[in-house]
């Protein structure tokens, strides 16, 4: 594996496969809103789980890849990617707790620092929309803790059903969550509320985070499908002022990925740092990590599910979407209208 300069010696830079098997998400396309879908349920535990982050890294560099093959005049009608899990009542609980505590234990700095970074790469990726003229959107169903949380910020726009519950419990075991959180807040609410949110361990109401400013739309329970796709109707003719926003906000309140790995970099030691005694708690969150897992299997088993839109089919390439879960065709690239507008303007009824 080739390796590329970083923070701190190299990081690992990833070869793209013509064709992958993803097994911890399964994905949509929606001609509707012009959307992907895709909907984690990693295994065995509901957490960004090395594998879960490696897939995920791999979609987005197919749709990049995809999007940017068209041929000159055409467009793939692809406007809005939509992060969300088909666990009822979890979005994601967070880092591996379990692979964080091995590492920790061994001394190994290395493979922690290598797992971080490549967690900030998806989220960098996700921040920077893959690179496309795109808006991409987190929808929560549930609890959204650490690291599930920061990858639900790393989206343009946050959706959570009201029930739903969000926070950092990294302080509960002497350390802070080290994937962006605090620059992700910062630039949605300010650097003081950010902080009071992770030193404080608390874990927050949807309602309560809506009205600090942490979460952008706020859906009754199960109405979280039908609320985003609401909110991507509303803005098809947005479309155009969203993107331009979304490049103003990065002038203003920038975020790169080395300042990242920097802040990866004091995460890492911390994390060294921690004690037996901290390692005992963390070692209780991933039992409630575990726990939780089991909770919903009882909740599958007596049919308290969110409703979902039946089985989503899995990407095998990067030739997609060919078709919707109905089994309808997708149009294919559809070449431009001459006219007056701008080449990279698409009218209603093409998206």
């Amino acid at each position: 594996m080739k390796l590329v300069h970083g923070a701190q010696g190299g990081i690992p830079q990833r070869e793209i496969k013509p064709q992958s098997e993803f097994t911890q998400f399964t994905t949509r396309y929606e001609p509707e809103t012009s959307s992907i879908w895709c909907w984690t349920q990693p295994e065995p535990r509901p957490c960004l789980n090395a594998t879960l982050v490696e897939e995920l890294f791999q979609l987005q560099q197919q749709l990049s890849t995809t999007y940017k093959k068209q041929e000159s005049g055409l467009v793939w009608p692809f406007r809005h990617l939509v992060l969300a899990s088909k666990i009822p009542g979890i979005y994601n609980l967070g880092g591996d707790l379990e692979l964080f505590k091995q590492y920790i234990i061994d001394g190994n700095e290395e493979q922690l620092r290598s797992y971080a970074y490549k967690t900030i790469d998806l989220l960098i990726r996700n921040i920077n929309n893959y690179d496309l003229p795109i808006t991409t959107v987190s929808l929560v169903q549930g609890q959204a803790l650490g690291g599930g949380f920061e990858m639900a910020l790393s989206c343009d726009t946050l959706i959570a059903e009201r029930s739903s519950r969000l926070g950092f419990p990294e302080i509960l075991f002497n350390l802070f969550p080290g994937m962006g959180a605090y620059n992700l807040l910062a630039r949605r609410i300010g650097p003081a509320l950010a902080e009071r949110i992770i030193l404080s361990g608390e874990t927050y109401t949807a309602e309560k985070l809506y009205d600090m400013g942490v979460i952008d739309v706020l859906a009754e329970d199960g109405e979280g499908i039908q609320a985003t796709k609401d909110y991507l109707n509303s803005h098809k003719q947005s479309h155009n002022t969203i993107r331009a926003m979304k490049k103003i906000r990065q002038i203003v309140a920038p975020i790169t990925k080395q300042n990242f790995y920097n802040i990866v970099d004091i995460w890492v030691e911390a994390a060294l740092n921690l004690d037996k005694k901290d390692l005992a708690k963390l070692d209780r969150l991933l039992q409630l990590q575990k726990a939780m897992k089991n909770c919903k299997i009882i909740r599958e088993s007596n049919t308290e599910k969110t409703p979902r839109h039946g089985e989503w089919r899995k990407i095998t390439d990067v030739e997609f979407p060919l078709t919707t879960h109905l089994g309808e065709a997708v149009p294919e690239n559809r070449r431009k209208n001459d006219g007056r507008r701008r080449p990279d303007a698409v009218t209603e009824e093409e998206s």
